[in-house]
């Protein structure tokens, strides 16, 4: 069993790797599949007190015009006023206000998610996935989680009534975080 203890090593400043990391979501659409997509530019930093997770802060910025959903029509509309208004809004943000540790190798991460000017405070449940030295002797770790959040919450309303009842665009998105993070010296 993982204890406190056993997270001490951990102690010390990390920056996200993007080339080794996920920021995604997915959305259901026409209420019968979902659409999954991601957004591919991004930095982030993390602050890890191994010996009291509640010390341990979190950082992300995203570039909202970095949305990618494989269908370029569609990320054309998901730029626009409509959804996120990349041209006043460019960036999409998280900043942790807690972190606790709730079980085994689970971590919870709160904080305040910005998305299109809107501020919001979400809880991110996060798994510890492990620790490892790379080729190049680095020292990384890596969590994975997910959150759902409502979009109309941010101010993202735009949606279309379907002939069979129902709309296009689900109101609730989650959030999938797979993130690895390199120890600094």
């Amino acid at each position: 069993m993982t204890t406190a203890s056993n997270y001490t090593q951990l102690t010390g400043d990390y920056t996200i790797d993007p080339a080794h990391s996920r920021l995604g979501f997915v959305a259901r659409h026409a209420m019968v599949t979902k659409v999954r997509g991601a957004f591919n530019e991004f930095e982030g930093s993390a602050h890890v007190d191994g010996q009291n997770p509640a010390n341990s802060s979190a950082a992300l910025a995203i570039a909202a015009n970095s949305i990618d959903t494989r269908n370029p029509d569609r990320d054309a509309h998901l730029r626009s006023n409509d959804f996120l208004a990349m041209d006043e809004h460019p960036e999409i943000t998280f900043r942790s206000t807690e972190i606790t540790w709730t079980e085994q190798d689970t971590f919870e991460v709160t904080g305040d998610l910005t998305i299109k000017g809107v501020t919001r405070s979400v809880t991110i449940p996060l798994s510890y996935e492990g620790q490892a030295t790379d080729p190049f002797g680095n020292s990384r770790i890596g969590f994975e989680g997910s959150t759902t959040i409502n979009r109309q919450d941010f101010g993202i309303t735009w949606n279309a009534a379907l002939e069979t009842g129902g709309v296009l665009v689900s109101d609730k998105i989650v959030l999938e975080f797979e993130l690895s993070a390199i120890k600094q010296n």
